[in-house]
């Protein structure tokens, strides 16, 4: 998505006396950042490929949710397993030869911008769908169907490839202005999906809570009433702290923008970019911590899955293919 080493490679020989100048300046920057993301995509891979199993194997959730969450678990993936050693080659090669290899990069900035839009794209499509399920509320099912929410996606990965080429043919500086209004706009209508299913969760409780004093003969009904509105209340709740994690990951480098493309030093462009893309590669690793923290029944089946696992390695039993289902029976 974007170039962070143009600035301080140089483009030409005139350039690469103070190009490497700034490369040593920042050596202790380069080698935290190389030490961060070598950590960081070995917890995305790890992390994520727990995720996308369970996932598929027996996770309660709703099959609409279930597959937009495989989707970004793919796309935190491809963070962790190319994006990030792609960035981590980048960094030692400047930091040995102060040269850009020129392939090296071009595949960095490729897949940067596929998963970046993607995870983007993949998370305003979840508060999409938490939005519609606590508006329709008993349509939910029958207006959002798997069907439709699988071609929804393959609807963000296709957009997302359209990007990414469109992003190869155009100079740098028109990049990040067409993109910071693209991130911005997908941001901005995030924001506002995530504050009508806050607004829309309190008065579908309240409903439920008059419903219960108004007629407190039906309880079998306004019970298996008010135990849907928990549910969708706690799955809104996971849907948000996704959508604030990915806010507070992303918005460094959106903000960035700006300086990147004003006359400021190399260094100080360059400073800010190692920092604030570590930052977006966090995203990968915490996602799937905020699913074990707030979807209970996937937290169980992660954990069934560790003692499986344990118990394999140290008594030599063989992990069985549905052990997550007989774990929630």
């Amino acid at each position: 998505m974007t170039d962070p080493f143009g600035d301080s490679f140089g483009d030409s020989s005139k350039e690469t006396e103070g190009s490497n100048s700034e490369v040593d300046d920042l050596f202790s920057l380069y080698i935290i950042n190389v030490v961060l993301n070598s950590f960081l995509s070995y917890s995305a891979i790890m992390l994520n490929i727990t995720t996308i199993y369970v996932l598929r194997k027996s996770s309660p959730l709703s099959n609409p949710l279930k597959i937009l969450l495989l989707s970004l678990a793919v796309s935190d993936l491809g963070v962790g397993l190319l994006v990030q050693p792609l960035y981590i080659a980048l960094l030692v090669s400047g930091i040995q030869d102060h040269d850009r290899n020129l392939n090296l990069f071009y595949s960095f900035t490729t897949f940067l911008t596929l998963f970046s839009f993607a995870s983007l794209f993949g998370v305003m499509a979840l508060s999409v769908d938490r939005f519609l399920a606590i508006r329709l509320h008993l349509r939910y099912q029958e207006r959002v169907t798997p069907k439709r929410v699988v071609t929804v996606v393959i609807s963000i990965w296709v957009l997302s490839v359209c990007f990414t080429l469109i992003a190869l043919g155009i100079p740098t500086i028109v990049t990040y202005m067409i993109f910071s209004v693209i991130d911005f706009a997908c941001l901005l209508a995030t924001t506002l999906l995530n504050f009508k299913i806050f607004v829309a969760a309190r008065r579908l409780t309240n409903q439920t809570q008059v419903l219960q004093v108004q007629e407190p003969h039906h309880t079998c009904g306004i019970n298996g009433e008010m135990e849907n509105t928990a549910s969708l209340r706690k799955t809104a709740v996971s849907t948000f702290y996704i959508y604030f994690v990915f806010l507070v990951c992303y918005l460094p480098q959106i903000c960035s923008y700006g300086v990147l493309v004003s006359s400021v030093s190399r260094t100080v462009k360059q400073v800010l970019f190692l920092t604030t893309l570590t930052i977006v590669f966090l995203n990968s690793s915490l996602n799937p911590v905020i699913y074990c923290l707030k979807m209970r029944q996937f937290r169980r089946a992660v954990m069934a899955l560790l003692r499986y696992i344990s118990a394999n390695i140290m008594g030599g039993r063989r992990i069985t293919p549905n052990f997550v289902a007989k774990f929630q029976r």
